[in-house]
């Protein structure tokens, strides 16, 4: 028969977890000398203390490096104070002013960004969305508006907000603020025909984005009669070797090219250092016009020829489409196209 110790009917001890030694709530608050409780509201409702006392919270916290549980405080208040963003690539400077952007109006709300890269064929993006929506953030900003179904579907049943970005439809997800590709492809024919460039080339990445302003541009060139567009695709994403190659390869086809529409500034880049390692002057030989009106665009030689995209606005629209929801305010229309804008410069 086993003998019962006096202790025998108490609880045992919980083992502690093997390797944390992390600082917690109640190690800041006997540093500060006050309550857990103090603590608490010095972090979630800091106006309902002195400003004496949350000096001292504050000092301790700094002292011991503590942070707090987000994940713990996300669940008791519903609001994780994140939010996640996909983009193709970081790789390029296309997006980054949108990031930025994105960055700078969520901050100044107390919430952050987490960047996943989705790249351009959208295997990936199902695989981000199962890791982002199990996190629970306070909403996505997504780029584009090819999904799959089975990711449109989860996004749907997640019941967070998602801003749909740099496209545009009448049939969001849920919100979306951007532009038509296809009417940009449409403006920059009818721009380049009034010029009185009848002999078009397209050097484009493999992005569907890309391929919706060749489609806008190949259709409305062939109602002002030239047909037979010359077409060289280069690898996603862009860069300046990849308009090189484009180029070379184009103009080794179709010598007689008189303008080539880029897929992005970076391409366009590419192009117009491989036409110039050719001898050939821009705009007299061959005229260039790139999409993006990235940064260096007005500092090329000659400079570059471009549709402006306003990714700023994007960002900050996207923000506050996010930021509306989460505090129950109307977010007005859900479908905001922002468009775009031709610029004019020496390349065309």
């Amino acid at each position: 028969m086993k003998t019962l110790r006096p202790d025998s009917g108490k609880k045992p001890a919980r083992a502690a977890r093997p390797g944390t030694g992390g600082i917690t709530l109640s190690d800041v608050a006997r540093l500060a000398g006050v309550s857990a409780i103090t603590v608490s509201r010095a972090l979630n409702t800091p106006a309902a203390l002195s400003p004496e006392t949350m000096e001292r919270v504050r000092s301790a916290i700094t002292r011991s490096g503590y942070v707090p549980n987000l994940v713990a405080g996300g669940l008791a208040s519903n609001r994780s104070r994140l939010v996640a963003a996909l983009v193709p690539t970081v790789a390029g400077p296309v997006f980054l002013e949108t990031i930025q952007s994105l960055t700078d109006a969520l901050a100044e709300a107390g919430c952050q960004l987490m960047l996943g890269q989705s790249g351009y064929t959208g295997a990936r993006e199902d695989a981000l969305l199962d890791a982002i929506i199990g996190r629970r953030p306070d909403g996505i900003v997504l780029t584009g508006i090819m999904h799959s179904a089975q990711g449109r579907k989860r996004l749907l049943a997640s019941g967070i907000p998602v801003v749909e970005t740099w496209d545009i439809t009448p049939t969001p997800i849920d919100m979306i603020v951007g532009f038509s590709h296809e009417k940009v492809g449409v403006a920059v024919a009818d721009y380049l025909y009034s010029q009185g460039f009848r002999r078009p080339g397209v050097v484009i990445a493999e992005d569907q984005r890309a391929m919706r302003r060749r489609t806008g541009f190949e259709d409305r060139l062939a109602e002002l009669g030239v047909h037979g567009i010359p077409v060289c695709t280069v690898p996603a994403p862009s860069s300046l070797a990849n308009g090189r190659a484009g180029f070379a390869d184009l103009r080794a086809r179709h010598p007689d090219i008189d303008v080539v529409f880029c897929g992005s500034d970076v391409i366009a880049h590419g192009v117009i250092t491989e036409a110039q390692a050719l001898g050939l002057s821009i705009p007299g030989d061959v005229a260039v016009m790139g999409f993006g009106d990235l940064p260096f665009a007005a500092f090329t030689h000659p400079s570059l020829s471009t549709v402006r995209i306003d990714g700023t606005s994007i960002g900050r629209q996207a923000a506050k489409f996010i930021l509306d929801r989460a505090e129950n305010r109307d977010v007005g229309p859900k479908v905001r196209d922002l468009g775009f804008t031709i610029t004019k410069r020496s390349s065309a």
